[in-house]
């Protein structure tokens, strides 16, 4: 987790460093340099207001909605499904969540600085390398053939930001609408809501509309913010599709690090799952070497890698 962190910083300071050298040369409207600076603040100032972003969290939040919008509109479109979807099926049912998770609940899933770049942290750093490698304001439409590096690292950003809110939608919905309790993926063995790894039909659907929602926000903009062209290229619809099955692979592949990677056991004094070892703790599954931010990390960035690879056969 640091390590990415170390390397968003890194990144980010040699970026503003590109765009200040080339400044001059950058094709980017007043209009579009108004809404990079003041929207992210707005959106900002809306999660504070709502209990979704706590003051780092915010100012984190500024940063990688910025540079999503810099980039490509589509990039900010899939950034904000994912923040405003999230945030509602976070707070989705809350007094349940509340007996759920104990004293680890948030009110309105409050996102810190921390939280907010594990998420966003892969998004973060596509952007930084879609500036460097493909320019600024290049809201091109995706074709492999046509614009390479862009439709690339747009499948990669779509990929990201997929994972990120299927995940949410799989753990906030599935843990309270599903009728029974969650079964550990690796083993098929029923265990308690709340304990990682746990999986439930409600939840695997849930991960991929929550996947669709993202795609379908980064077509929004394809189809009115890209090249007239865009719409009479063919499969440029099937991005929503690609996000439906990025959500689906984020979601299971975090599953799977949190059943091996994350611990759960049930804590018999609070009645709920903890992610500590205690003396009334009872082991269910999984071993304490990653937290839940460093999964999210982790399962982002995997998504993000395969999702490209997966879009050449849509594209």
């Amino acid at each position: 987790m640091w390590l990415m962190i170390v390397v968003n910083f890194v990144s980010l300071l040699y970026t503003i460093h590109f765009l200040m050298e080339n400044f001059s040369t950058i094709k980017m409207s007043s209009t579009r340099l108004a809404v990079a600076i003041l929207l992210p603040i707005l959106i900002a100032v809306r999660g504070l207001k709502k209990k979704s972003l706590s003051k780092s969290g915010a100012i984190a939040g500024i940063c990688v909605a910025f540079f999503a919008i810099l980039c490509h509109w589509s990039f900010l479109a899939s950034l904000m499904a994912f923040f405003l979807s999230g945030s509602k099926v976070t707070k989705y049912k809350a007094e349940i969540k509340r007996q759920i998770e104990g004293d680890a609940y948030k009110e309105g899933g409050q996102r810190n600085w921390i939280q907010v770049l594990c998420n966003g942290g892969v998004g973060l750093e596509i952007c930084l390398l879609f500036i460097m490698k493909v320019g600024v304001a290049i809201d091109t439409p995706m074709d492999f053939s046509r614009f390479n590096s862009a439709t690339y690292l747009g499948c990669a950003y779509l990929g990201a930001m997929a994972c990120c809110n299927g995940d949410t939608w799989s753990s906030e919905l599935g843990s309270v609408l599903s009728k029974s309790d969650p079964y550990l993926i690796l083993t098929g063995k029923q265990v308690p809501r709340g304990t990682n790894g746990g999986v439930s039909l409600v939840g695997i659907l849930a991960s991929f509309l929550g996947g669709i929602v993202v795609g379908f926000a980064f077509w929004i903009c394809i189809a009115y913010g890209s090249d007239t062209t865009a719409l009479k290229m063919p499969a440029q619809y099937s991005v929503i599709l690609l996000g439906g099955i990025s959500g689906l692979i984020g979601s299971l592949i975090d599953s799977i690090m949190g059943c091996i990677f994350q611990y759960s056991g049930w804590d018999e004094g609070k009645k709920c799952v903890v992610e500590f070892k205690g003396p009334n703790v009872k082991h269910i599954a999984g071993s304490p070497i990653l937290d839940n931010h460093t999964v999210n990390l982790l399962s982002s960035l995997m998504t993000a890698l395969v999702t490209p690879f997966i879009a050449i056969y849509i594209f």
